[in-house]
């Protein structure tokens, strides 16, 4: 394993501050993307570049969502009512506000079956992450959840940064680990000690709380990357700006690529999926609902398609800025 990135943007000189609180410099550099190891969308792996960046050194959290919202009058996609015309056939009781929410199961289900564990819950929202009656209380350092993918861009323009790139996210989280398993390393529990929320037992109905939570977390429980980036793996999925391809679908991917910008939004429908077919996003990360037995994909090779108007419980993102916004 390569434990050092090639360098392509200097690190800025020390006392240069950072353009807003709580962000990190990523030095830019080339890397191994991707995976030919694991789940089939990851491979194959190919060489990427990435110029430096500024990036979050955590998810959004409720209370920077709350101040965006106070400031802005931001409605989310999961509080509006879906347009009948957007969804042809549709039944009306599908096209209220809502949102998606986990539900554990009561005993071993059909995995083949995401229904049984997903339910689209009416009344879910930013405000109201397990649904009607939950609220934020105790919350406001857990990533804020239920944004879709216009709500995230709609932050990211106010506070004055962007999205990353599929690529950008994937060289941050792996802290200048080029090549290794995890976002610390190639041990899931070095020292027997759990270095992301996690799910421990048999998803989805035997949560063992071995790292101390069943649902999210408070940003920075968790240590961070090589890069001081907390909540690279698990906790909650993260959105890009990509929109999503196999990577056997790149072209020349023998070649270095400077920070590829994904597919086109047509080629990223679901072709298994009925009218109207909606484009993805991809999502990375893995969150607190990963385990073994469903979904190892707490690593940051591991990458999903998410529909960009679906919202979920266990889906948030972080932002950046740009060297030449920064500058």
């Amino acid at each position: 394993m390569d434990t050092s990135n090639t360098p392509l943007a200097p690190t800025p000189a020390t006392g240069v501050k950072p353009p807003a609180p709580g962000m990190a410099w990523i030095p830019g550099g080339t890397f191994l993307m991707g995976s030919d190891r694991h789940y089939p969308e990851e491979a194959p792996a190919h060489k990427v570049a990435v110029q430096g960046f500024w990036i979050d050194t955590h998810a959004v959290t409720n209370a920077d969502f709350k101040r965006f919202v106070d400031a802005t009058g931001h409605v989310t996609l999961a509080e509006k009512p879906a347009r009948a015309e957007d969804y042809p056939g549709a039944d009306p009781a599908m096209l209220v506000p809502s949102s998606v929410v986990f539900r554990k199961t009561a005993g071993p289900v059909d995995m083949g079956n995401v229904h049984n564990w997903w339910t689209y819950q009416q009344g879910a929202d930013w405000r109201h992450p397990r649904g009607p009656g939950s609220s934020l209380q105790g919350l406001w350092k857990h990533p804020v959840v239920h944004v879709a993918f216009e709500d995230a861009e709609a932050y990211a323009a106010w506070a004055g940064k962007a999205l990353p790139t599929e690529a950008e996210w994937e060289f941050a989280s792996r802290g200048g680990l080029d090549g290794a398993e995890y976002t610390w390393g190639d041990e899931f529990t070095p020292g027997g000690k759990h270095m992301a929320n996690t799910w421990q037992g048999q998803f989805p109905w035997q949560n063992l709380l071995v790292d101390g939570y069943e649902g999210t977390a408070p940003v920075g429980s968790f240590p961070p990357n090589g890069y001081g980036l907390f909540d690279m793996a698990g906790n909650v999925w993260e959105w890009t700006t990509d929109w999503y391809q196999e990577h056997g679908k790149i072209e020349h991917a023998c070649c270095t690529m400077d920070n590829p910008r994904g597919g086109t939004a047509d080629a990223s429908h679901d072709p298994r999926s009925p009218e109207p077919r909606i484009p993805r996003r991809v999502m990375k990360g893995g969150s607190h609902l990963c385990a073994p037995n469903y979904c190892h994909r707490y690593r940051p090779a591991a990458r999903m398609a998410q529909p960009i108007d679906t919202m979920t419980s266990h889906l948030g993102f972080r932002c950046i800025v740009r060297e030449e916004r920064a500058l």
